[in-house]
């Protein structure tokens, strides 16, 4: 069983809208550590459609966009939360870069997704593949309409990983 209290916990996301953002807060507030936003550099398109297109074409080519801020100690961490929103079935491609320059051997993942009906889609599949050497968790899918509204679902979640009483 996962405690918190004797974890060190990391709750990382990547955020368009701002739903995912407010997961990856509510996740932190229940669970402690630390937390830390994904950002690329280039920003993506506010219009729907363009970020839609754009996305696409990233998870197409499999571009690992920059990124423009580094984890200071992610050895330290046992736990990382990873919260991001389903695009096109999986983890937005600055997720993929996340996951892809650091080394999660040993550690746990927890993938949290905000979606509009695909729920996880084939991320948690994706994220096992990006960190062969680390465990990861069943991951929870909240609707990104819902997200204020999901804490019950998070504490429910958070409690069957063990990580909450």
């Amino acid at each position: 069983m996962l405690t918190s209290e004797k974890r060190a916990i990391l709750v990382a996301y990547f955020s368009h809208s701002g739903n995912t953002r407010v997961t990856a807060n509510q996740i932190r507030e229940k669970v402690g550590g630390n937390i830390f936003e994904i950002v690329a550099v280039d920003k993506y398109p506010t219009d729907y459609d363009e970020v839609v297109e754009q996305a696409k074409k990233e998870l197409n080519l499999q571009y690992r966009p920059k990124l423009k801020t580094k984890v200071e100690s992610m050895q330290s961490y046992d736990v990382v939360f990873v919260a991001y929103p389903n695009w096109w079935g999986t983890v937005p491609m600055p997720v993929a870069t996340f996951l892809s320059e650091y080394d999660f051997t040993g550690k746990t993942i927890a993938p949290v997704c905000t979606n509009e009906g695909s729920q996880l889609g084939r991320s948690v599949m994706d994220i096992k593949k990006l960190c062969p050497k680390s465990t990861v968790l069943n991951g929870l899918a909240i609707r990104g309409s819902a997200v204020k509204t999901s804490q019950n679902d998070i504490s429910k979640w958070l409690r069957e990983l063990g990580m909450t009483k």
